[in-house]
């Protein structure tokens, strides 16, 4: 039986989208922004963007120096996150507020948060404007990420990392991992149909 849909006006309810923690700066003089607008470009050359609002602190910051880092964030620091994304940076020291450990990043001047499992550091390529935020689309000039999230082989495993994501207001964490890319065909050579 088909189910009756409603239909509401046009909304940004793509979800659940990454729930990152973006800092920008110098490590001396950092902020930090919750981001959930947040994606991949291209893969080659590996490329994401982050999308602004031109009044919060942190596009100002961005916009001069063309640097930032997406730091991949866990679940367990969801009040900092949810902090980072509602107090502004022009009166606050977020990463001294919240406890967050700042270091140097490899190829950008803006720090990385220690804290998180995974960050990758942008270079910005261009800037778009598109309605209530601009887009700030970035090569990714280099990954850092947390040792234990490899296995004894160098395979990355992700899921260790815990990963918060934002869905219309509300956060949730990943959860279990339900099959890999190419499942479907696997199915298939097995002989069985893919669930609808």
């Amino acid at each position: 039986a088909l189910k009756n849909k409603l239909h509401w006006k046009p909304s940004s309810l793509l979800a659940p989208v990454p729930a990152v923690m973006v800092s920008c700066g110098t490590l001396e003089k950092a902020n930090i922004i919750t981001v959930g607008w947040c994606g991949v470009l291209s893969t080659r050359p590996p490329r994401l963007y982050v999308s602004i609002r031109p009044e919060r602190h942190s596009y100002g910051i961005i916009d001069s120096t063309g640097e930032f880092v997406v730091n991949l964030t866990p679940a367990s620091l969801v009040e900092v996150v949810d902090y980072c994304g509602t107090v502004t940076g022009k009166k606050v020291d977020k990463a001294a507020k919240t406890g967050l450990t700042l270091t140097p990043s490899e190829k950008v001047s803006a720090p990385t948060i220690e804290n998180c499992p995974m960050a990758l550091e942008c270079k910005v390529f261009d800037k778009v404007k598109s309605g209530s935020h601009d887009v700030f689309m970035a090569d990714i000039v280099s990954v850092s990420l947390d040792e234990d999230l490899l296995d004894n082989t160098g395979k990355l495993h992700l899921e260790r990392a815990g990963l918060l994501v934002y869905s219309h207001g509300e956060y949730f964490n990943i959860g279990k991992k339900l099959g890999k890319i190419g499942l479907s065909m696997e199915n298939k050579k097995k002989g069985r149909k893919a669930k609808v």
